[in-house]
């Protein structure tokens, strides 16, 4: 991974973890150990499918940048899908709070995807490719004298 798609990564994980922190502790005071435990699982699922997500679509900006927008569409309408799947499946368990489950998946999600917003807003990104410019040789057009 590319040292600035690390640098995205970590400037969207990091406020991505702490707000599930947030509501693992808030779930835990709340609901108690089986609150934290969904709270903390709603928060490594939705971290994990939105960093998936990023790799995959970063993939796509670099091999295919025709099909980019395009991606990225079908992409987060697929995460979420994926992510209400989850939690229709889990509504009835036993295993954790699905209400701490569904409340973190939703705020992950949504902090994962403002954090997305500001780093990509902040990021210095080139409206030109600088090196294709040096790549081509200069032709000469029109009449030599």
């Amino acid at each position: 991974m590319p040292s600035n798609d690390a640098r995205n990564l970590l400037q969207i994980a990091v406020p991505t973890a702490a707000a599930g922190a947030i509501v693992v502790a808030v779930s835990a005071a709340v609901a108690g150990g089986k609150g934290a435990l969904g709270a903390g699982i709603g928060t490594l699922l939705a971290i994990l499918f939105m960093g998936i997500g990023l790799y995959v679509l970063q993939w796509t900006a670099k091999t295919l940048p025709q099909l980019f927008q395009a991606m990225g569409l079908m992409l987060y309408v697929a995460q979420l899908l994926l992510l209400l799947i989850f939690v229709a499946l889990f509504q009835d368990t036993s295993l954790f709070n699905a209400k701490a489950f569904a409340i973190s998946l939703v705020v992950a999600t949504v902090v994962w995807m403002a954090a997305q917003a500001r780093a990509h807003m902040k990021a210095k990104i080139f409206y030109i490719d600088p090196d294709s410019a040096k790549s081509e040789k200069t032709e000469k057009t029109g009449p030599s004298s």
